[in-house]
């Protein structure tokens, strides 16, 4: 769905799969997903409560405020998607290869 960098690395040297090693390294990537989202979650918030005591540049803050709450989607949408393939690595790790055929 999502390519990564890191797979066209893995179909040329056609070596097998470490899926252990790729459900931790989403695990990761979930992590910091999860990191990033509330770090700007913060920052939005900040900028909000910056936005109301200081009117004179309440426009500016009011943008900053707006893209950090996107940056905060961003990051939770990253998040999800790295949980996603983390579950799929587990299913190969754990050997559950389920196969959705579709039937006519």
């Amino acid at each position: 769905m999502f390519p990564h960098y890191h797979n066209n690395q893995e179909q040329k040297n056609q070596s097998p799969v470490d899926y252990h090693k790729k459900e931790k390294h989403h695990k990761h990537m979930e992590q910091l997903g999860q990191l990033g989202t509330v770090a700007a979650g913060a920052y939005a918030m900040r900028e909000k409560h910056k936005a109301k005591k200081d009117p004179e540049h309440a426009h500016f803050h009011k943008i900053k405020e707006e893209i950090a709450a996107t940056v905060a989607v961003g990051s939770a949408g990253f998040a999800f998607h790295e949980h996603h393939m983390k579950k799929e690595a587990k299913k190969h790790a754990h050997g559950h290869h389920h196969h959705h055929h579709a039937t006519n």
